[in-house]
């Protein structure tokens, strides 16, 4: 009979035993994709458009990924898919930082959600990122860029977050 004890601090999910790492401990992909809510294959390819993700590479081409590491990715992905910046706006942000994001970024300007918008709509010249937690298409899956139609009631609502952005900008503005 097994002692409740013994089995302190394990995943019980079924198949899977695995003790809880300590917060300073390296992480595979997989470990940083489920925490992050992104796909591996995003990971990889953020790898080649932001040079500070540099995760330390075992044999065999096993990332491992630092806690500093696993910061600058959740802020890759807040920046990419909460607040709205391109890639670019990013890299831009990183350059700027000296490879590191502040806690103090601004909303992206006009300009920034317009050229996101383009980026949107434009026809995709580099591998898709997918919204966190969708899985990826399969190997060898046609692509098909079938836009639905907008619907109105999401337009108008739209437009009335970006009314309240900007006042709140404006009131950021004023407090400085």
């Amino acid at each position: 009979m097994s002692d409740p004890a013994d089995d302190a601090g394990a995943d019980t999910t079924p198949g899977r035993s695995r003790a809880k790492k300590a917060p300073n401990a390296f992480r595979t992909i997989s470990e940083v994709a489920d925490e992050l809510h992104i796909p591996q294959h995003v990971l990889r390819f953020w790898e080649t458009r932001f040079p500070q993700v540099k995760p330390l590479k075992r044999g065999g081409g096993r990332r491992y990924y630092r806690p500093d590491d696993i910061a600058l990715l959740r802020g890759i992905s807040d920046l990419l898919y909460i607040q709205g910046y391109t890639i670019k706006g990013v890299q831009r942000l990183l350059r700027e930082g000296g490879g590191r994001l502040s806690d103090d970024i601004p909303p992206p300007s006009a300009e920034e959600r317009a050229a996101a918008a383009v980026e949107a709509n434009a026809p995709p010249r580099d591998p898709e990122l997918p919204l966190p937690g969708l899985a990826p298409p399969p190997p060898g899956a046609a692509r098909i860029n079938v836009r639905p139609k907008q619907d109105p009631e999401v337009d108008r609502l739209r437009a009335l977050l970006t009314d309240v952005l900007h006042e709140l900008e404006e009131i950021r503005a004023l407090l400085r």
